[in-house]
């Protein structure tokens, strides 16, 4: 079972808008997240795995757990 979608991180995102797009703050203020999204360029490729992704192949594939397993760490 998953939990709710993080929310967004608004001043990361003024960060990006205002200093470096350039973005008035009026202008800034009209986008849509998904088209803010657009202008940074976040459209240009495959998106990095989650959190929550990242949570669902740990619980699949759990690191150990099999006898004689010896990985080199200690």
């Amino acid at each position: 079972m998953s939990g709710p979608e993080p929310a967004l991180d608004w001043p990361a995102l003024m960060r990006a808008g205002l200093r470096d797009l350039g973005l008035a703050p009026d202008v800034f203020w009209t986008l849509t997240p998904a088209e803010l999204w657009l202008m940074l360029g976040a459209d240009t490729g495959v998106l990095p795995m989650g959190r929550r992704r990242l949570d669902e192949l740990s619980a699949a594939y759990p690191d150990g757990g099999r006898e004689g397993d010896d990985d080199g760490r200690d």
